[in-house]
C-alpha cells in the first residue's frame, strides 16, 4: 500500500475486487456493496437504498461520479437520506437485470449508469439512469431528486411502499413465462421481413441515430438464406437479401470508425447512423461475436475481406485482452486521461509528423484525415481538430483513384498502420476491466475454436485450449461453474449463461480438437443446467439456480440483448448435443425449450433471434455426420475439410476413431458406425435415418 493509500479515505468497497467497485471505494459516498450488511443497515435505520449500477469501461458512468459521487457536498447529502450500495453489472446480471426491467417499466427506457432507488426490503419505488448533479433546461438534477425522495419517504411513506409493491407485482408478471405450442414456420418469414423494413439501405445496419453491431441479427439472416435453399419460401428473392443485408452491413461496420484501423477491434458502437462515431469502449462479447459473424459471411460468400477481419478482431483480443494464465479480460474504457476517444483521435499534425509526404497523401485521402478534423464535436457543433480513422470508401475505389492497384494500396497502408499503431503505444492507454467473466470466456472459446477449424490456424485452438483449461481449473468448483474471477479471488455462483455460453465454447472447441474429453464437459455442465435451472413447471431456464440468492423473483429471459440470450444459446446446445449423442431425453428438453417462449418469439422475433435459428434446425433437415476412422488419414482430413470450406450450419460431425472411448459408451449406434472395409468412412444421418456410408469425400460434399 502506498503513502498516499494511507491517506484516502475508504468506504465499504475497498476490499471488492471488481474493478467498478474499486473505482468508487474512495468516495465520499458511504459506498456497500451489494450484501446483507447494507439490507440491515436500511432496514435498522429505516432508511431507502440508494442503488447505483454501472461498470468500469462506462463512460457516463464515470461522469456520473465525477460530478456527484465525488462531490462532498452530494455525497454527504446521499449518506444523510439513504443507505448506498454498488453494483458492477458485470459481476452482478441477476440484480442489474431486475432492476433495469423495472427503470424500463417507470421509465419507459433504462441504460448505465442505473439509478434505483429501493425500500429497505429491495423493491423499487423510482429509478432512472444518468443525473446531472444539479437542474438544468434539460433534466432534473441529483440534488433535487434526492431532497424530494427524503420528503416523500418521511411525509408518504406508504404511498412510496405502495408503489414499490405495484411494480414488483409486475415485474414477476413479466418474469412468467406460459408454454405455447411449437414456432410456426411463418415466424421466420416474419422476421426477415421486419429486418428487411428496418433496413437503412444507405449506411447498412438496422435503426436510426444510433447503430449497434447485432452480430446476433446477421447470424441469422446467414442462416435463414442458407435454409431458404430448400424451404418452400419466395427463395431467390428472400435469399438475395438477406444475404445482401448482412454483407452491407459488415462491410460498412469495417469501414466506419466503429472498427480500430489501427489497432484492430470493434468499439460498442456508434453514436451516429454511418458508423462513423463510435463510443470507444471495447467489449470482449462483441469481438467474440463479431468473430463469428465475420466467420459465417466468409464461409457464406468466400469475400477475403470477412476473414481478414475476423483475424484482425482476434489479433486484437489476444495481443491485448488475454491474461498469463489463458483467460480474456472483459473490456478496455471509452477514456483514457479523462477524456473519451482520446487515445484513439488524431490531429492532422500528428499524423503528418509521424509519415512521410507520400504517406501522408495517401493516408489522409483514403481515411479523410482533415486539418480541421473530420466530424462534428457533439457538445459545440464544431470542428475540434481532431479526426476518427474511418474509410471514405471501399479501397478498391480508393485505389483507383489514387492510382494505385488494390493489393498496393493495401500494402502501403498496413506499412503506415504499423507506425501508427507503434505511436499511439506510447499514448496513456484506455483503463482495462482484467475481471475474467465465465460466459463471456465462453463465447471467446467458441470464436477462437471456430476461427482455428475454418481458417487453419492452430495458434487460434491453442488459445482457446488454454482458455477453457483456466476456467475448468479455476472456475470450476465442486461440479459447478463460478461467474466471475480477478486477482486471485472467484466469487458469485454461476448463472444461465455462465452454462451456456461455456457448452457453447466447448461444443467448438470438440469440433475445433475432436478431443471428446471437450464434448463430455460440455455435457455434464448441461445436466448441471438442467438439475438446477430448469423451470419443471413451465420449462424453459431460470438466470439463476434453484440454491441462489433470489433478487426479488427468479428472472426467466429470452430477449437477445448486447449479449445473446442465455435461454437462446441452450436452445442450440441442445439440439446439438441431443443430435451428437443421439440422446431423445435432451431433444425432448429441446423441444419444452422452444415452446416455453414461443408466444414471445412470435410476438416480436427479432428481439430472440437465436430462438429462430433454432426454429431452423427444428425444421431441418439437420444432420449428424460421424467419420470413422483417423485422424492422420487423408480420406478423413479431406472429409473434415469439407465442413470448414463449405458453409454448413445445419450439420454436426464427430470422429470415431480406434482411440475414441466415451462417445462409443454413451451413443448407442456409434460403436456401429465404423470403417468400411477399413477405409475411412461417412455416415450421414437426420433424425436417426442413415444413408448408405460412403468412403468418398465427393459423396459426402453432395449429401450434405
Amino acid at each position: 500500500m502506498s503513502e498516499g493509500d494511507n491517506l484516502k479515505n475508504y468506504n465499504h468497497l475497498r476490499d471488492e475486487k471488481s474493478p467498478y467497485l474499486m473505482q468508487h471505494a474512495d468516495n465520499p459516498v458511504d459506498w456497500y456493496p451489494w450484501g446483507e450488511e447494507a439490507f440491515k443497515k436500511a432496514k435498522d435505520e429505516n432508511k431507502p437504498i440508494f442503488l447505483s449500477i454501472g461498470y468500469s469501461t462506462c463512460h457516463w458512468c464515470h461522469v456520473m461520479a465525477r460530478e456527484s459521487f465525488q462531490d462532498p457536498d452530494i455525497a454527504q447529502l446521499i449518506n444523510h437520506v439513504f443507505v448506498p450500495v454498488k453494483v458492477d453489472r458485470e459481476e452482478r446480471p441477476d440484480v442489474d437485470s431486475t432492476y433495469m426491467a423495472a427503470c424500463q417499466i417507470m421509465t419507459g427506457r433504462g441504460g448505465w449508469p442505473l439509478t434505483v432507488f429501493l425500500t429497505p426490503d429491495l423493491k423499487p419505488f423510482f429509478a432512472g439512469t444518468y443525473f446531472p448533479k444539479d437542474d438544468s433546461e434539460m433534466s432534473v438534477g441529483l440534488r433535487s431528486i434526492i431532497l424530494n425522495l427524503k420528503k416523500m419517504w418521511d411525509v408518504k411513506n406508504q404511498d412510496l411502499i405502495k408503489s414499490a409493491d405495484d411494480i414488483t407485482k409486475t415485474l414477476n408478471k413479466l418474469s412468467t413465462t406460459k408454454a405455447g405450442e411449437l414456432i410456426p414456420q411463418s415466424t421466420l418469414d416474419q422476421a426477415y421481413h421486419v429486418l428487411k423494413d428496418n433496413f437503412d439501405e444507405e449506411h447498412g445496419g438496422f435503426g436510426g441515430s444510433q447503430k449497434f453491431p447485432s452480430p446476433n441479427l446477421l447470424i441469422y439472416l446467414l442462416r435463414y438464406q442458407e435454409w431458404s435453399k430448400e424451404a418452400d419460401i419466395e427463395k431467390d428473392e428472400q435469399k438475395e437479401s438477406a444475404i445482401q443485408m448482412v454483407e452491407e452491413t459488415l462491410q460498412a461496420m469495417q469501414m466506419g470508425g466503429i472498427w480500430d484501423h489501427i489497432g484492430y477491434g470493434f468499439h460498442r458502437y456508434s453514436v451516429d447512423p454511418e458508423w462513423m462515431i463510435p463510443h470507444f469502449e471495447k467489449m470482449l462479447y462483441d469481438q467474440a461475436q463479431l468473430t463469428l459473424a465475420y466467420l459465417e459471411a466468409y464461409q457464406t460468400t468466400g469475400e477475403e475481406l470477412y476473414q481478414q477481419t475476423a483475424e484482425n478482431i482476434l489479433e486484437y483480443v489476444l495481443r491485448d485482452m488475454t491474461s498469463s494464465e489463458g483467460g480474456f479480460f472483459s473490456a478496455e474504457n471509452a477514456e483514457s486521461e479523462g477524456k473519451e476517444g482520446k487515445f484513439y483521435l488524431w490531429t492532422h499534425n500528428e499524423i503528418n509528423n509521424i509519415l512521410n509526404p507520400e504517406e501522408m497523401q495517401v493516408f489522409s485521402k483514403t481515411y479523410n484525415i482533415q486539418e480541421k478534423g473530420n466530424y462534428l464535436d457533439e457538445l459545440t457543433g464544431l470542428y475540434n481538430g481532431r479526426n476518427i480513422i474511418h474509410l471514405k470508401k471501399p479501397l478498391k475505389s480508393m485505389a483507383g483513384e489514387l492510382g494505385l492497384k488494390t493489393d498496393e494500396l493495401e500494402s502501403e497502408l498496413e506499412s503506415i498502420r504499423k507506425k501508427l499503431f507503434l505511436e499511439r503505444e506510447k499514448r496513456v492507454r484506455p483503463s482495462k476491466d482484467d475481471k475474467i467473466l465465465t460466459d463471456w470466456n465462453g463465447l471467446m472459446i467458441a470464436a477462437l475454436s471456430r476461427a482455428g477449424r475454418i481458417l487453419n490456424r492452430e495458434e487460434y485452438i491453442k488459445s482457446a485450449v488454454k482458455a477453457a483449461n483456466f476456467i475448468k481449473e479455476t472456475l470450476y468448483q465442486d461440479g459447478r461453474l463460478q461467474h466471475r474471477y480477478r486477482d486471485g479471488e472467484v466469487k458469485v455462483d454461476g448463472y444461465l449463461e455462465d452454462y451456456a455460453f461455456l457448452v457453447w465454447g466447448l461444443l467448438e472447441l470438440y469440433e475445433a480438437t475432436l478431443d471428446s474429453e471437450w464434448l463430455k464437459w460440455a455435457y455434464q455442465l448441461n445436466q448441471v443446467l438442467e438439475e438446477n435451472y430448469w423451470d419443471d413447471e413451465n420449462s424453459g431456464f431460470y438466470s439463476t439456480a434453484k440454491d441462489a440468492e433470489q433478487v426479488l423473483m427468479r428472472k426467466k429471459e429470452a430477449n437477445d440483448s448486447a449479449l445473446p440470450s442465455g435461454n437462446g444459446v441452450a436452445l442450440l446446445n441442445l439440439q446439438q448435443l441431443s443430435t451428437l449423442l443421439e440422446d431423445q431425453t435432451l431433444a425432448d428438453i429441446a423441444l419444452k425449450q422452444e415452446k416455453a417462449f414461443s408466444t414471445l418469439i412470435t410476438q416480436a422475433p427479432t428481439a430472440r433471434s437465436l430462438f429462430l435459428v433454432g426454429v431452423i434446425n427444428r425444421i431441418g433437415p439437420y444432420y449428424e455426420v460421424v467419420i470413422a476412422g483417423e485422424k492422420e488419414d487423408e480420406t478423413t482430413r479431406k472429409m473434415l475439410e469439407i465442413f470448414k470450406e463449405s458453409y454448413l450450419p445445419r450439420a454436426v460431425f464427430t470422429l470415431n476413431s480406434k482411440g475414441e472411448g466415451w462417445l462409443k459408451e454413451v451413443v448407442e449406434t456409434f460403436p456401429e458406425k465404423e470403417p468400411v472395409q477399413g477405409q475411412t468412412t461417412a455416415y450421414v444421418c437426420e433424425r436417426g435415418v442413415c444413408g448408405v456410408p460412403t468412403s468418398e469425400p465427393g459423396s459426402l460434399r453432395e449429401m450434405l
